[in-house]
């Protein structure tokens, strides 16, 4: 039996929205065919996007897209990306496949995007293999609204009002794709290029620098030292790979209990990164100032068999369900520190929500979490004390539940949470505290077994469904969570 106490009057602060954004590069079929396919292509689209996925995005309240990149943000240059198609210049996409790029998709492309979908551009600027000049004018370009070269060319080039752009990245990766450097010379990369980052009339730029490579507190350390006062955000990039390395990462569907509770320990360590980095960030910035931007994560398997090792494509089961499960139930009890959080990436790359086959798309059972937890965006934290029996694989022991509680506007509860454990049961009693609840509905989200996933043909396998096992009682309610489930409760 697992006993969870909810303080519905004890505030713990506001889950940013941003928490649920998204991730699109420049890599395999994630823009080409994934977003953009051309004003002349027989799949239906809006000046070259595709209507589908910007409505499957829509429908999951799509905060904030983060674009290029991604290592190919350090070898993008946007100009090659401005004016007309036919004259944009081809290179050669060196990190993701060596495959032709022919910059169709540019800044005026993703910023129409993010106009349709209404969510907040995260444009991520070239430090790696760019000047600071050339950032300096990009920002120029999309947010000046006098005249100068930059303002004037957006405007011969079809754009006549400036768009709004709040979220900058200086650099990505720079301990590694991004220019291999040390915290020490990065900083003070950092502190120049972001000086000519400049806010242009009433626009004002949130400011990321690069952040940590998952356990590298000495990086964090030594950013916050130096360039704490002229950042906004810090970012942390982790990803959940169940191989025992990059050479043998595990794959996506085919994998046993063992692979499962790997998948599971490996995500949980999240929480002590989030946790530690904060720490350090807390040292130097104890009002919080300072963002966390988690804004790369997700699970990272071997390519399926048959495509191009290069394009990361992979499918995604009942197992990346509980992985964002768990995930966004972290990102949301650290609210205090993490202000943003993009999943790698969108469409047709790792741990997508959406995949597409020409004409065809299908949403994913990590989909269909955001789906679920999209209560949660802008809401209040509630605090919640949780006791759970353990998930036990093979002498090792992980928590069996995962649970976060917000409180939104109109006044609704929801508890989002996760049975890690693929053969029991969670019996749960909560006592709620701070509220007279009335009534409480439910949905679930799980499979028949642990790498159920969905498919061209058969694209409804994993889809939530009402849920049932549960009642109110005197103190709260008591539920019984089925095994591999991410599970949502709303109390009214």
């Amino acid at each position: 039996m697992a006993n969870m106490i909810i303080n519905a009057d004890i505030q713990k602060g506001i889950i940013n929205k941003n928490i649920y954004g998204h991730f699109s590069e420049h890599l395999g079929r994630c823009i080409y065919e994934g977003i953009w396919v051309g004003e002349d292509s027989p799949i239906p689209n809006t000046r070259g996007i595709r209507n589908d996925v910007v409505e499957a995005l829509k429908n999951i309240n799509i905060p904030v897209l983060r674009w290029p990149g991604g290592c190919f943000a350090d070898e993008y240059h946007w100009k090659d990306g401005v004016g007309p198609k036919e004259s944009r210049k081809r290179m050669i996409n060196t990190h993701w496949g060596g495959v032709i790029e022919n910059n169709h998709f540019g800044t005026h492309e993703f910023l129409e995007l993010c106009d349709m979908l209404g969510c907040e551009p995260y444009i991520c600027g070239n430090v790696g293999s760019g000047t600071v000049q050339e950032m300096q004018e990009w920002v120029e370009y999309i947010t000046f609204d006098g005249e100068s070269p930059m303002a004037n060319w957006r405007r011969q080039n079809g754009r006549e009002n400036p768009w709004t752009l709040k979220y900058f990245g200086v650099g990505n990766e720079n301990w590694g794709c991004g220019g291999n450097m040390r915290p020490e010379y990065y900083a003070d990369v950092y502190r120049r290029y972001q000086t000519y980052v400049r806010n242009y009339g009433k626009n004002k730029v949130y400011k990321i620098a690069c952040g940590p490579n998952t356990a590298d507190y000495h990086w964090t350390e030594v950013l916050m030292r130096e360039a704490c006062s002229f950042m906004d955000g810090l970012s942390l990039h982790y990803y959940t790979v169940p191989g025992d390395s990059w050479h043998n990462k595990g794959s996506a569907t085919n994998f046993t209990e063992q692979d499962w509770f790997k998948t599971m320990k490996k995500t949980l360590f999240m929480e002590e990164l989030i946790t530690k980095h904060s720490t350090i960030m807390d040292r130097y910035d104890p009002q919080k100032r300072v963002g966390l931007i988690v804004d790369e994560w997700g699970t990272w398997y071997d390519v399926e068999p048959g495509t191009n090792p290069g394009f990361l494509y992979q499918q995604n089961t009942l197992r990346d369900a509980l992985v964002a499960g768990i995930n966004l139930n972290i990102f949301n009890n650290h609210c205090d520190r993490v202000q943003m959080a993009n999943i790698a990436q969108t469409v047709n790359v790792l741990q997508a929500v959406i995949l597409t086959e020409g004409e065809k798309m299908v949403l994913t059972p990590t989909y269909h979490v955001f789906e679920m937890y999209k209560v949660h965006q802008g809401a209040i934290l509630l605090a919640s004390v949780m006791e759970c029996e353990d998930y036990e694989y093979d002498g090792e022991k992980i928590s069996q539940l995962s649970v976060s509680a917000s409180k939104n506007s109109e006044g609704k509860i929801h508890i989002t949470l996760c049975n890690l454990n693929p053969k029991e049961v969670a019996e749960l009693n909560c006592e709620l505290r701070g509220v007279n609840a009335s009534r409480i509905s439910g949905r679930v989200l799980t499979a028949p077994s642990m790498n159920t996933h969905n498919t061209f043909d058969n694209p409804d396998q994993v889809k939530p469904a009402d849920f049932k096992a549960i009642y109110m009682n005197e103190k709260g309610f008591f539920a019984t969570l089925l095994p591999m489930s991410v599970t949502v409760l709303t109390i009214e």
